[in-house]
């Protein structure tokens, strides 16, 4: 895998606080500056995967939102 892989996290269909959890496990081994791009639908994520991000010390690059799909994308801090 490149350095400018992406991974990808399927949160879909789990409500608060998984996505977070999921997010937070799968990030945990990933070396700083690695990309993850996480999707859920819980309208609470929107407040959940920020929040996570700035506690933990990671960037939220961006958010967008298609037919009720939330798409974070985020960088692993040091």
């Amino acid at each position: 895998m490149t350095d400018d892989s992406v991974f990808e996290i399927d949160a879909l269909g789990l409500l608060c606080p998984l996505p977070v959890l999921k997010l937070r496990k799968r990030m945990k081994p990933l070396l700083p500056g690695a990309q993850v791009r996480l999707l859920a639908d819980d309208p609470a994520a929107v407040i959940d995967v920020p929040h996570f991000c700035n506690e933990a010390g990671h960037e939220c690059l961006n958010m967008s939102e298609i037919d009720g799909q939330l798409i974070f994308h985020i960088r692993k801090g040091q």
